[in-house]
């Protein structure tokens, strides 16, 4: 089958190429999809879509003009995709559920850790050979209260996590995960009571309707003063301007993001000789208790090698007609 793979990074093209080992042409595409670039998918029967790639109504439309009929997810997250529209044009979609929850979970305690002990500033000041300490207390972990918004597969391996380092965990959930209170002591409450209790708060939900801007000036006054908030779930979640209030308040304490609402066209992509143009986000830039990394909480072999995988069994089944359980449906 031949497929266009839009948003083509090369730190994935290895991956990718093993895991097909010749069975699909695949058209190695470095642009995102947008309108502009879906040309690009001239004469191939399926594409394959990253998470900043445009798959909107419009753009599904020119994509079924030229004869795509499967889109082949490399991600677990599809809000990026009209699955009415595709749905109506008889193209098939299909993504990749889970390629490593232990990548994006150790990441988030990672990110908890580096901004807790200031270790990106310790660093820097060791490389001007500047050894003072001032200006970098942290606290123990051991007893802190971590609030979890999402309690899915990524929620419970971080929950584990914490666990370990001896804090008391509560977390907000539609649904709450029986094996989590029975084995790890996680104790469910309403989003208030997380608010208020918690020192640090992490997001493991997915974006719809329900949660964009779950955290937003309402939710960031009823956190305790000096929270810490983490994001590595999907930017939408975070409204910027409130969460920028929040730091300049100094009712937020600190904030770690792997996500960001606007990172589409700024994130997987160099800019170090362009001129920023996003407000917000070099506004979030200049606090010095705010870190920032560019999505890659996923980004590990172990991911990047399942990622691949589903992918390219996903085109097999396309290719071959069979039912997917990976296959998303409107």
């Amino acid at each position: 089958m031949k497929t266009a793979v839009f948003s083509m990074h090369a730190f994935e093209n290895e991956y990718l190429l093993k895991a097909n080992q010749g069975k699909h042409e695949l058209v190695l595409i470095e642009n995102t999809l947008s309108k502009q670039s879906a040309i690009l998918a001239q004469q191939c029967e399926a594409v394959s879509l990253f998470t900043s790639d445009d798959a909107s109504a419009e753009v599904l439309d020119i994509l079924h003009e030229q004869g795509v009929r499967y889109i082949a997810l490399r991600s677990a997250g599809f809000n990026h995709v009209d699955l009415k529209r595709a749905k109506e044009l008889g193209i098939r979609v299909a993504r990749v559920p889970a390629y490593s929850p232990y990548a994006i979970a150790e990441h988030t305690m990672a990110l908890i850790l580096a901004l807790n002990r200031k270790l990106i500033r310790a660093h820097n000041r060791i490389m001007e050979l500047n050894f003072s300490l001032d200006g970098l207390v942290g606290f123990d972990m051991n007893g802190k209260t971590v609030g979890l918004i999402g309690t899915g597969k990524i929620g419970q391996i971080f929950a584990k996590i914490c666990r370990g380092f001896g804090c008391r965990v509560i977390a907000y959930d539609l649904q709450v995960n029986t094996s989590m209170v029975e084995e790890l002591q996680v104790e469910y409450v309403d989003l208030e009571t997380l608010y208020a209790q918690s020192d640090i708060i992490s997001l493991h939900v997915p974006l719809n309707e329900h949660t964009k801007y779950i955290i937003n000036e309402e939710s960031i006054q009823q956190m305790k003063s000096g929270v810490m908030l983490v994001n590595t779930s999907r930017g939408g979640l975070v409204d910027t301007k409130a969460l920028i209030n929040g730091l300049k308040s100094k009712h937020i304490g600190s904030v770690a993001l792997d996500v960001y609402e606007e990172e589409e066209g700024l994130f997987f992509e160099d800019h170090s000789e362009d001129i920023l143009q996003d407000d917000l986000i070099a506004r979030l830039m200049t606090f010095k208790n705010v870190l920032i990394t560019s999505h890659q909480a996923f980004l590990t072999a172990t991911a990047l090698t399942n990622i691949s995988d589903t992918t390219i069994a996903n085109l097999d089944g396309f290719a071959n007609g069979l039912p997917l359980e990976t296959e998303l449906s409107a």
